[in-house]
């Protein structure tokens, strides 16, 4: 099993997206590399913290590549856009891919390399090793499925299941 750390946007719809790709075996938000222990939603929005809204994703790299999780991600996020993302704006909605194997690195720049030909602007989303992670609170994981009219940012028809 693999893991990665994706940033984008509202936590919410990326955890219920990531959730519907086949070899993705466990997802989790949370708040990934910011600048004080255990932080809270509220401290979070305050843009004060450094984190960002992000979602842990271990996956099955016998099922699913790198280089696929990352074609899927590209598919839910503006990558030009510098902290917000839909409705949502501030620091802590900033797009980014947090790696946690050093070896990915290489991976991810070329993904994001490629994924740049599409765009005029210039890709804003981070990319960096993953300082710190902190699970968000327990009504924020698989948010989405607990209130299924919840608010999301990602188009529904993208959710496979």
């Amino acid at each position: 099993m693999k893991e990665i750390v994706l940033a984008g946007g509202c936590f919410w719809g990326v955890q219920a997206y990531f959730d519907t790709i086949d070899g993705v075996a466990e997802t989790k938000v949370g708040y990934a590399n910011g600048n004080k222990e255990n932080p809270t939603y509220e401290e979070v929005c305050t843009n004060t913290t450094g984190f960002a809204e992000a979602c842990y994703v271990r996956y099955d790299e016998n099922i699913i590549s790198l280089e696929d999780l990352l074609r899927n991600y590209w598919k839910i996020i503006n990558p030009t856009l510098k902290n917000r993302q839909g409705n949502d704006i501030g620091t802590q909605y900033r797009t980014g891919i947090y790696y946690i194997d050093s070896d990915d690195a290489d991976i991810i720049i070329k993904s994001r390399d490629e994924e740049q030909k599409k765009y005029d602007k210039p890709i804003v989303t981070e990319i960096e090793p993953l300082k710190n992670f902190y699970d968000a609170e327990e009504y924020h994981q698989k948010y989405l499925e607990k209130n299924p009219n919840g608010y999301c940012h990602i188009p529904r028809e993208l959710f496979k299941k």
